[in-house]
């Protein structure tokens, strides 16, 4: 059973002292770069969970939770790092973040781990995360792209498509999922015809789709950004009728592939991580009320990842990450009463009288392993010039 200390708000101390009357916490996301256009609802979902937690009044003493914001670029691991270090210095108790894997490895270990400050990233799927050496301190409430890249396969042969092209953006995030993609597929007996990388930030792409077309293909899997050299592949495969039916992993799934493609890529599809039921229906419902989009990508795992950075704070009653990073895979799982968006006063209350919680928030959280989400898939399609949902995995 979890064991969740109790103590009276006036009497609890932190590492540091008294509780303050303001809890900083950092959102390191890519503000510019290749997945500008999904941050701003990613950080937006991580402030409606604090504004929800500090408007309670039964954080930490009554406490206010201000997020304080910092652009990772995405894929410059030497500014995350010092955006990491910045939000450190500036007296952040956590992060939530990074956003792309690359520069998420980079800022923990090199940030984060010295300094002993619990990230939990919303987006960062790369494998290799999945074993790399934290310290404690890392979480994510995203799956690995190793689950992702099986449930593209299914949906790719279910789709009686049995050979495709693979081109991916050239960083951990995009070869990670394109190995494990090529590895799941051929293993269900497809054939990958090609697996090329592409950089992201030319001007042109038609050298990288000759050699996709050269090489041919049922489909073209593009496992790169929207905002970036993903759209450039994408663009040039269109424009010389390379491929006529595209598959797209979750960093090419947003509002701007039907703002610039819309009806070109009618009849393609992909899948990208997210959920159905209670908690996610309570997340749009509460994104709405504050005048943001809740179905951007990752907006909520980025609402969850900053609620249970502030739940694991309650159970432990300190901001100390040494003493609360033990305390998020107990919120985050069973036993305990379920706790969904809108309902984190109620879970501060629980913590508080000694009882468990199963946080289960937007995007129904289940920590395994290490702590990542063991994750449910949307399976989209583009129909009619939108993106529409065809079921969840």
């Amino acid at each position: 059973m979890k064991k969740l200390l109790l103590a009276s708000a006036t009497l609890a101390l932190t590492a540091g002292g008294a509780f303050a009357d303001e809890v900083k916490l950092g959102i390191s996301l890519g503000f510019t770069g290749p997945l500008e256009s999904m941050s701003p609802a990613m950080a937006q979902g991580a402030e409606l969970a604090m504004k929800e937690v500090s408007d309670s009044g039964k954080f930490m003493g009554g406490a206010t939770v201000v997020g304080v914001r910092g652009d990772s670029t995405c894929i410059d691991s030497a500014a995350a790092s010092a955006t990491v270090e910045k939000l450190i210095s500036d007296g952040v108790k956590g992060i939530v973040g990074g956003m792309c894997s690359g520069e998420t490895t980079a800022s923990l270990q090199n940030v984060a781990m010295p300094k002993g400050v619990v990230m939990i990233s919303p987006s960062a799927t790369s494998p290799a995360l999945s074993t790399l050496e934290d310290n404690g301190l890392f979480f994510r409430t995203s799956p690995s792209d190793a689950r992702q890249s099986e449930v593209m396969t299914d949906i790719i042969m279910e789709h009686g498509i049995k050979s495709v092209a693979l081109t991916y953006t050239n960083n951990d995030y995009g070869k990670g999922l394109a190995d494990s993609f090529a590895a799941a597929f051929e293993a269900k007996g497809g054939k990958v015809t090609i697996n090329a990388a592409h950089d992201d930030g030319k001007p042109d792409y038609s050298a990288e789709v000759a050699s996709l077309a050269s090489a041919g293909g049922e489909a073209l899997v593009i496992a790169g950004y929207v905002d970036q050299g993903g759209s450039g592949i994408l663009r040039g495969a269109l424009d010389t009728g390379a491929f006529s039916t595209f598959v797209f992993p979750d960093g090419m799934v947003g509002g701007k592939l039907e703002a610039d493609f819309g009806a070109e890529v009618n009849g393609s599809f992909g899948q990208m991580p997210s959920s159905e039921g209670e908690g996610k229906d309570k997340f749009l419902a509460a994104a709405t009320a504050a005048g943001f989009d809740g179905t951007g990508v990752y907006s909520g795992e980025a609402y969850d990842a900053a609620a249970l950075i502030l739940l694991a704070m309650a159970a432990a009653n300190s901001t100390d990450p040494a003493a609360y990073k033990g305390k998020v895979m107990d919120v985050a799982n069973a036993p305990g009463e379920k706790i969904l968006p809108g309902e984190l006063g109620k879970a501060l209350e629980l913590i508080a009288a000694g009882q468990d919680i199963d946080y289960q928030g937007a995007t129904s959280v289940e920590l395994i392993g290490a702590g990542e989400s063991a994750g449910t898939f949307r399976e989209i399609e583009v129909k009619n010039d939108k993106i529409e949902t065809v079921k969840y995995r």
